[in-house]
């Protein structure tokens, strides 16, 4: 169970901290709920400490940089033959909520995106698509982290590579 201060992942909300835990105001319900204050975006979220979302607690700062560590080794993925089979393979990567796996992912579109303009080619429209997700989804993790921004992510990352 989390804790109130507490800096989780919340499905695709992304990067929540936990505000509180508390019983339900529910009449005739003995549940726990979780309030949860979005770091990317505004609003509260109540949920139950049981909800079917996953959840998990972000990475250390110890593993966000080791995670950038492997950045050039991490191999991307094969492509299949039909945009419909890549998206499926992007949007399972995704559910796992996997740190390495969502840099696979960004590796992975961002080459292919890359070699599509540097052949004269319009970059692929599932590849962009899902080139933001993830980094939505793993930059904010790792800013939070790291203590600075999701826009400075890319930079940071950039220049912990080359060093």
């Amino acid at each position: 169970m989390f804790q109130t201060g507490d800096l989780i992942i919340y499905g695709s909300t992304g990067v929540c901290e936990v505000t509180g835990v508390q019983p339900s105001d529910f009449p005739g319900e003995n549940r726990l709920y979780y309030t949860l204050s979005p770091r990317y975006s505004s609003g509260t979220i109540y949920t139950p400490v049981d909800s079917p979302v996953f959840m998990r607690r972000v990475i250390t700062r110890e593993q966000a940089e080791s995670l950038i560590g492997q950045f050039p080794n991490v191999k991307e993925t094969a492509s299949p033959a039909s945009h419909r089979q890549l998206a499926e393979l992007y949007e399972a990567s995704l559910k796992t909520y996997d740190c390495t796996e969502l840099l696979r992912v960004i590796k992975t579109a961002y080459l292919k995106t890359r070699r599509s303009i540097q052949s004269g080619r319009k970059p692929g429209q599932t590849d962009r698509h899902y080139l933001k997700r993830a980094e939505t989804q793993l930059f904010g993790e790792l800013a939070a982290v790291l203590d600075i921004r999701p826009d400075e992510v890319r930079g940071y990352i950039e220049n912990s590579v080359k060093n």
